[in-house]
């Protein structure tokens, strides 16, 4: 990914593009009064990339649409190239673009059809249409796909052909609201080049929310909220500077994630997360990390290491101190499985096929009871599409495939009883609130009454979902679905857990609690098979692959898997190095 421009263009340095005074939004919602923004003052300058970073419910969605004119606030004015966001809303919008995070793309329509109507909205003069087109497909590698349906591009392309059709008409302001939420690592290097080519070459100014907190390092300025509040503004590195001497890198001769279930347990740990083959820590102020706090672990090596923006996020928030206020016995509630040696998924030749096209090409690999298992590759590689085999949401085209000891190819639904399945998009009924969420699936599991109500009251207590209870699904933020729709999953005690991108779009800390119970599971005998697009969560699999059309480029634990992939640098290597290498040079892929 690129590092940030310098710009030069003659629109830089004139003063700020955006001002903010004193800007406060509620919603009614459900009974309630949200408070999405309050008080919110800020100032941002032309021609730069400025991060807008907080967590699940912080305002920044709320925010960017009353930049773009869409909402009007309860109090304060919003200023936008000198104009009254909220007075002149039809002016802003001339000058500025909004891509959402569900950007609007007729999936019916072609890539051409939908770049047409774009620019028939946006009023784009006809014979400036196919210079700016060759244009938006060269950045974007559209070019060869015309032709094809919006429906029938990968994740990954649909994200690049929604910016292309933001920018049809140049605006000198460009909103973007989670633009690369759920699409690869290689994916998103190529949205951002697109971002900072326009700043660079046009002279735009670039305000973006993201949940990857690398990218936020890459900015020019940030701007964070929380609870709907300003707490901080500056540059990436003016965050991260107060955390020096406190960043730490600890290795042990125990499993990564057995060490940082132990280090974040202790009270003077902000932070404790997997990162390569170390854990990464943030410690309280004036609190030295010591190898005494690991007695029994063999040999203990702690390292200093330089802060970055994610410590600071991490820190600001309060640290680690509400996943350490979770039950540290983990789901006591489910089944305890003493062999872990035992293969729960085997999968041999198996393929499928959508008319002539190949989705699978007759894969392999199988995963053992206990273990975290990740499935990774690019948009469109066939992961998905494997995934859905696996829960016998589809049916295979050919090939061997036990989950369970079922034979999903004849009996899939006798398999189901003992699957939890998690999707990508929050799959539960929007319109029902969270217990009658969870009184629905605890029926459609089969669950006796007794049982539904002892396994609804331990998803309140253990999800920490009883202040939500009458909150309906659609009024949840993010992190708060998500735990929702992990406590549907494990209602009825499943022996195997499906998680598709469970991650997407959630910030860090809602992450950090995830895998928090997802290691408890593992620890209790329960085999989670996760795909995710967060290349330090694969960092958390035992073993993963990673697939591009269709085939396994590479099998193996992480180290495994970096070693095969030739990965080299001055620092150690990443997962996301070792992705982008196997999928742009698929001839270097070897199984681990």
């Amino acid at each position: 990914m690129p590092e940030p421009v310098e710009v030069s263009s003659v629109d830089a340095g004139e003063g700020p593009i955006l001002e903010l005074h004193g800007i406060c939004k509620s919603f009614r919602t459900t009974g309630r009064t949200v408070q999405a923004l309050d008080d919110v003052s800020a100032s941002v300058q032309r021609g730069r990339v400025t991060g807008l970073i907080g967590p699940d419910g912080a305002g920044k969605t709320t925010l960017m649409r009353l930049i773009a004119g869409l909402l009007r606030p309860d109090t304060g004015r919003i200023d936008v190239l000198g104009m009254d966001a909220t007075e002149d809303a039809l002016s802003v919008q001339e000058e500025t673009r909004y891509m959402p995070q569900r950007f609007g793309l007729y999936e019916d329509l072609t890539v051409q059809e939908n770049l047409d109507l774009y620019a028939d909205l946006q009023q784009v003069p006809h014979d400036e249409r196919s210079e700016r087109y060759r244009e938006l497909m060269h950045m974007t590698g559209l070019a060869p796909f015309m032709a094809r349906l919006a429906g029938h591009l990968s994740g990954g392309m649909k994200q690049k052909l929604g910016l292309a059709c933001t920018l049809v008409r140049p605006p000198r302001l460009l909103l973007l609201d989670e633009p690369t939420a759920g699409v690869d690592p290689v994916s998103r290097r190529e949205l951002w080049q697109i971002v900072y080519r326009q700043v660079e070459e046009a002279g735009m100014s670039v305000m973006f929310s993201t949940a990857y907190l690398d990218e936020a390092e890459r900015c020019h300025d940030l701007l964070l909220l929380h609870r709907g509040r300003l707490i901080g503004q500056g540059k990436p590195d003016e965050f991260s500077a107060g955390l020096r001497e406190r960043t730490y890198h600890v290795s042990a001769d125990v499993p990564k994630r057995q060490l940082q279930q132990k280090l974040s347990r202790i009270s003077g740990v902000l932070d404790a997360v997997i990162q390569g083959e170390h854990v990464r820590l943030v410690m309280k102020e004036g609190v030295v990390p010591t190898a005494d706090w690991l007695s029994g672990m063999g040999e203990i090596r702690i390292d200093p290491v330089a802060p970055r923006f994610e410590d600071s996020f991490i820190s600001i928030l309060g640290g680690a101190d509400a996943v350490r206020d979770m039950h540290d016995e983990g789901e006591a509630h489910l089944h305890a499985w003493p062999d872990h040696d035992e293969a729960v998924i085997e999968v041999k030749g198996l393929k499928r096929v959508f008319g002539d096209f190949h989705a699978v090409k007759g894969i392999g690999f199988h995963v053992q009871r206990g273990e975290v298992f990740g499935l990774l590759g690019a948009n469109g590689a066939g992961k998905s599409t494997t995934f859905r085999m696996l829960c016998g949401l589809l049916p295979a085209s050919d090939g061997q495939l036990e989950v369970a000891g079922v034979n999903l190819r004849r009996a899939a639904a006798s398999a189901r009883s003992r699957i939890g399945y998690m999707s990508q998009r929050f799959s539960l009924y929007g319109s029902l609130t969270v217990y009658e969420n969870l009184r629905f699936f605890s029926s459609v599991y089969g669950l006796s009454l007794g049982e539904r109500s002892e396994r609804i009251g331990w998803a309140f207590e253990r999800f920490d979902l009883e202040a939500v209870a009458d909150a309906t699904g659609d009024d949840l933020s993010l992190g708060y679905k998500q735990r929702l729709a992990m406590a549907c999953a494990l209602l009825h005690r499943p022996d195997i857990l499906f998680l598709d991108e469970p991650t997407s779009g959630v910030d860090p800390l809602a992450r950090r609690e995830f895998w928090h119970r997802i290691n408890a599971l593992a620890e209790q005998g329960v085999t989670v098979l996760v795909t995710t697009h967060f290349m330090e969560e694969a960092e958390y699999c035992d073993r993963l692959v990673i697939m591009a059309e269709g085939r396994i480029l590479a099998e193996g634990t992480p180290q495994e898997i970096k070693a095969a992939a030739g990965v080299h640098g001055g620092t150690e290597a990443t997962m996301e190095d070792a992705f982008i290498a196997l999928i742009e040079k698929p001839e270097r892929a070897v199984s681990a």
